[in-house]
């Protein structure tokens, strides 16, 4: 490796070690002020206070969104005239209902900050730099719910950047691990009250509709491709026995390997819903989520640079691990980037109380940290190692092609 190159990843790690006390109060007050999908207020304040305490940072506290924020640094370097270099990272922070940040969000935003930092004092040292080069972080809200990155896609907030790179905490390292494409659904049936007892006759069962609904959507499964997922719950019922319902509410997620595939599945669960509500006489109100997330668009010299950093710090990393989804899906088709995994000392599976307690404790800290320095260390080969960026643009380019030939 360019000696230069490796002078500058260890300058990564010593600034990221020296910041490690902030950095941790940083990830902390998040994880000790849980706030859902779009309500994310006070940890919104504590990353926009956190970059404007932090010199040559500017920062647009409310970007585009009401909790999402964008900090950037430079451009700096006058280059070679082929334009700016933007390396973007990006920060999570929305926790789940009810039992808070068992997704580890505090330390996707802990990491995106660290990284970002580390990055910076890299740049700092140097006197010259091969390309105009800026660093920019975006506070991506509502991963969890609405899907905040899509939202920020749609309002051009990525237009700029050249790479995006962030991580999300689970139970091993991984470069990879597949995320699937996700549409929702919320179904509302509207029936007639009555008494069930006296005249049930004179009832419209909105209950009965949800019943059937979910019966049909459970025999269809059997009809569905092996990569194709339905799961959902009645989340309404009615409210008292002696009462027909007049009214009822599901809520399903449909997944695929392919967004493509959506509309296929979509409508074959459109018509298990009608069919419930012609059944039973009641009406029926589909409401399907604004956003869809895609599924990854890999770019594997990306992936291979970030392994090859994170063994330099230790990582040993596995092809192993959950099929989830992500709005950072649809970020990885607009521009190239990465979303590793990476191990946080604990074997509890996300989404459960484990986790939660697991993302808030001290041993997390040197896992989050390193992964941060990992992405920052990365970065620096985007930037510095000559063809890096064109090959990773190529690659893009043509994962981009095969896909829309599919």
């Amino acid at each position: 490796m360019n000696e230069k190159l490796q002078a500058l990843k260890q300058l990564v790690c010593f600034s990221i070690d020296e910041a490690k006390d902030k950095l941790h109060l940083l990830g902390d007050s998040i994880w000790r002020h849980p706030e859902v999908a779009c309500e994310e207020r006070q940890a919104h304040e504590t990353l926009v206070r956190f970059f404007t305490q932090e010199k040559g940072w500017t920062v647009e506290a409310h970007y585009k969104l009401e909790t999402a924020f964008r900090a950037t640094w430079g451009p700096v370097g006058g280059g070679d005239g082929k334009g700016v270099v933007n390396v973007g990272f990006l920060c999570e922070y929305d926790a789940l209902p009810a039992i808070g940040h068992a997704c580890g969000h505090n330390l996707i935003a802990e990491t995106g900050a660290a990284a970002a930092l580390g990055l910076k004092a890299a740049l700092e040292s140097k006197e010259a730099w091969p390309v105009s080069i800026k660093v920019t972080v975006l506070g991506t809200p509502a991963e969890e719910d609405e899907g905040g990155k899509v939202d920020l896609l749609r309002e051009g907030a990525f237009k700029d950047l050249d790479v995006v790179l962030m991580a999300h905490p689970t139970q091993k390292d991984a470069t990879y691990l597949p995320a699937m494409a996700l549409h929702n659904l919320l179904v509302k049936y509207h029936g007639h009250a009555s008494h069930a007892s006296a005249y049930p006759w004179e009832g419209v069962n909105a209950l009965d509709a949800a019943v059937m609904a979910y019966s049909n959507i459970s025999v269809l499964r059997q009809q569905l491709r092996p990569d194709w997922r339905i799961h959902g719950i009645i989340k309404h019922g009615g409210v008292k026995p002696n009462i027909i319902p007049d009214y009822s509410e599901l809520e399903f997620y449909f997944r695929t390997a392919s967004h493509r595939d959506l509309p296929t599945i979509r409508a074959k669960a459109e018509a298990c819903f009608r069919a419930a509500a012609m059944a039973t006489g009641c009406e029926v109100e589909l409401v399907f989520a604004k956003n869809e997330f895609h599924e990854m668009l890999r770019n594997r010299t990306l992936e291979d640079l970030y392994e090859e950093n994170g063994k330099a710090l230790g990582m040993k990393f596995t092809t192993e691990g959950f099929s989830g989804s992500t709005d950072f899906g649809n970020v990885s088709h607009a521009v190239p980037g990465i979303h590793p995994y990476f191990y946080i000392g604990s074997e509890a599976l996300n989404h459960t109380e484990e986790y939660t307690a697991a993302a808030g404790a001290d041993e997390a800290q040197f896992y989050t940290l390193r992964t941060a320095k990992a992405l920052a260390m990365t970065a620096l080969d985007v930037i510095y190692s000559p063809g890096v960026l064109d090959k990773i643009k190529q690659e893009f380019r043509e994962a981009k092609l095969n896909e829309e030939r599919k």
